[in-house]
């Protein structure tokens, strides 16, 4: 079967949950006989030839920065990306028997409908994310969030299978209208099965890995982290990654004397998150919204509980069995926050132990390999 794959980011000239998902998807579908093309924005050297295992990368738009420089998708970017595929599609249009792709961004799932327009083959979409309107409006303003809560709309009605990981967002695109039931896919993780280390005698340890970005509230662990030392003295933060909240978190740090408390190297490579969470005694995740949360799971794989916030947008609470691999905080607040933190360092080694004997009961079904097998077997039967 001629399988296309739609997602305008690339690993590993980017880096994320999606861009691992459809790459791991890309090799499994290959693996499987399929003819594979990777259809995405050109973010390499010319030189270079992305494609990799079987699969043909075709990149149909510029490459360029994704985010304005407070944190947002930028919108012209989704458009030429939106354009390239229509082109693309237009010109391929007998090409391909099936369609997998991203939801997001908006663009790019109206321009496949209309090229294939006549055509009955199947195209799945991936929804990891469904905004409430409310959510909308905050992040974009009145009118624009209004027309950005359209497109959505449009794009939910466009969809003919949706696929999502989260129960949220399955709701969501119920209550959005969608056509059909969501198919629910197993899981993002995408790391070794391995036996978790010794996980006592950690120290007090709370680490954050991810972008910063509004939305992930990395600027609340300075102060999280000041009430968790009136509990625990020794406790102190590493924060992970980078993104337009930095040079405001590390002046956070600075006017709370945190310097030598709270360490914020900036982005790391993919082993020194690991070996952060195989330290640390808690990962904190203060987002307000997340459409599936991976990195939970990738610290529960090294045993180390995570503390997330309760919240409507929130997937990642999802991935959370409160008390078991961690605690769900009733709101992303620097006091809810410190008080789950302190709870989860003070239960120690047995929650630790708690937490890696819930990763190995879930290792399988929480797999990358898995959903991509899911969605392989259902195309070969669909050809």
């Amino acid at each position: 079967m001629r399988i296309c794959l739609v997602y305008d980011c690339f690993y590993p000239y980017t880096v994320g949950g999606a861009e691992r998902w459809y790459r791991g998807l890309a090799q499994e579908l290959a693996a499987g006989g399929h003819s594979v093309t990777y259809v995405t924005r050109r973010q390499w050297p010319e030189q270079d030839d992305p494609s990799f295992d079987g699969v043909e990368v075709v990149g149909v738009s510029a490459g360029g920065p994704l985010y304005t420089a407070d944190g947002r998708r930028r919108i012209d970017e989704a458009l030429t990306f939106g354009a390239g595929v229509l082109r693309h599609m237009l010109r391929n249009r007998d090409s391909y028997d099936a369609v997998h792709m991203c939801a997001f961004p908006y663009f790019s799932l109206p321009a496949v409908r209309m090229a294939l327009a006549g055509r009955r083959i199947p195209i799945g979409v991936d929804w990891f994310e469904v905004w409430s309107r409310a959510y909308w409006r905050e992040y974009l303003g009145g009118l624009r969030g209004a027309l950005g809560h359209a497109v959505q709309k449009l794009c939910v009605r466009l969809t003919s299978q949706a696929y999502v990981f989260s129960a949220l967002h399955s709701q969501r695109l119920r209550e959005e209208g969608v056509r059909g039931d969501p198919v629910a896919l197993p899981g993002l993780y995408d790391g070794e099965r391995r036996e978790v280390a010794d996980v006592s005698g950690r120290d007090p340890i709370v680490v954050f890995a991810g972008r910063h970005i509004r939305e992930k509230r990395v600027r609340l662990i300075p102060p999280v982290i000041q009430l968790v030392r009136e509990r625990i003295p020794q406790a102190r933060a590493l924060v992970l990654g980078d993104g337009p909240e930095r040079d405001a978190l590390l002046k956070d740090v600075a006017e709370l004397g945190l310097e030598s408390v709270v360490d914020a190297p900036g982005f790391v490579e993919a082993t020194a998150v690991q070996d952060a969470f195989e330290r640390a005694a808690c990962m904190l995740l203060p987002s307000v919204r997340e459409g599936y949360g991976l990195v939970v799971v990738e610290a529960a794989a090294c045993g180390t509980p995570t503390v997330v916030a309760r919240g409507e947008d929130n997937a990642a609470a999802e991935l959370v069995e409160d008390g078991v691999n961690g605690r769900v905080a009733p709101a992303a607040d620097p006091v809810d926050l410190a008080a789950a933190v302190v709870e989860v360092i003070e239960r120690g080694t047995a929650l630790r132990e708690s937490t890696a004997s819930w990763f190995a009961r879930h290792a399988d079904d929480l797999s990358l390999a898995r959903s991509a097998r899911m969605l392989s077997q259902r195309y070969s039967e669909a050809a």
